[in-house]
């Protein structure tokens, strides 16, 4: 094989291995403690407490249904289940105002700022006993989204009709890490009470499922930051190289031609 050819050939081999993600950067939870015989009690479930600006929805149920009517403010088709990615946030809920409050039908002003959805429906219920008999209420999160952003494969913003939500339900819904995503530097960005806070998983290590960042909290950013690897695929890198490439084709394309004659 002659040196034009060779150095055809080599350039070819570069070009094309030069943004290769390996193996091992694809691959999740496969490094520090074996799962197999491991059982251990999952304590890093977090306590989600309402704050301001948060939206509730609030049902009141009764063993009267005409009873409970005046205490409920949505329709009673609102199904929680419509909440999935995709689909549009109900307008109609309790808006915890800045003074950690809402306006409730009948009961007027009630501070729910720092109870759990379960303390709320506790709280309501006892108010509610001396104008319904046995009322059960459901209460649940209106905004409980998480937002993805970065290398994968749908980012977005989504809604979770589940109040326990982790990273991977929120990668699942952003349809996964694409093979550029970093498994090893995941940032968790959380506002929490007026201040910011800011995590780092490493989906790779099997520690991650104690990490108190895995399990994501209302409005949660999660971004995944791109390998080295993904510049390789960038069309504006391309483009840096491309007159580079066309000069060399040309120049070999003229030797290869000269020599012929």
């Amino acid at each position: 094989m002659s040196f034009t050819r060779k150095f055809i050939y080599v350039l070819t081999i570069m070009s094309i291995f030069s943004s290769c993600v390996s193996h091992q950067e694809l691959i999740n939870f496969n490094s520090g403690e074996e799962f197999e015989g491991l059982e251990e009690k999952i304590d890093n479930i977090p306590t989600l407490k309402i704050q301001t600006d948060d939206l509730l929805s609030i049902r009141v149920l009764a063993l009267e249904e005409e009873a409970a009517l005046p205490f409920n403010i949505d329709p009673p088709t609102l199904n929680m289940a419509n909440l999935g990615s995709g689909s549009a946030r109900p307008i109609i809920g309790y808006l915890v105002n800045q003074a950690g409050t809402i306006d409730f039908p009948v009961l007027g002003v009630i501070k729910v700022i720092g109870l759990t959805t379960a303390e709320l429906q506790d709280t309501l219920g006892s108010l509610l006993a001396p104008y319904l008999q046995e009322p059960v209420i459901v209460a649940r999160f209106l905004n409980f989204r998480v937002t993805v952003l970065g290398e994968v494969t749908r980012p977005g913003t989504f809604f979770m009709s589940n109040e326990r939500v982790t990273i991977l339900d929120a990668l699942g819904q952003a349809g996964d890490l694409t093979p550029y995503g970093n498994r090893t530097n995941m940032l968790v960005i959380r506002e929490k009470n007026g201040e910011r806070e800011f995590g780092h998983l490493n989906l790779q290590d099997r520690s991650v499922f104690r990490s108190p960042f895995f399990y994501l909290q209302q409005n949660d950013v999660l971004y995944i930051e791109p390998l080295e690897e993904r510049t390789g695929t960038l069309r504006d890198q391309s483009q840096r190289i491309l007159p580079w490439l066309s000069i060399i084709t040309a120049l070999t394309t003229l030797v290869l031609t000269l020599r012929t004659i």
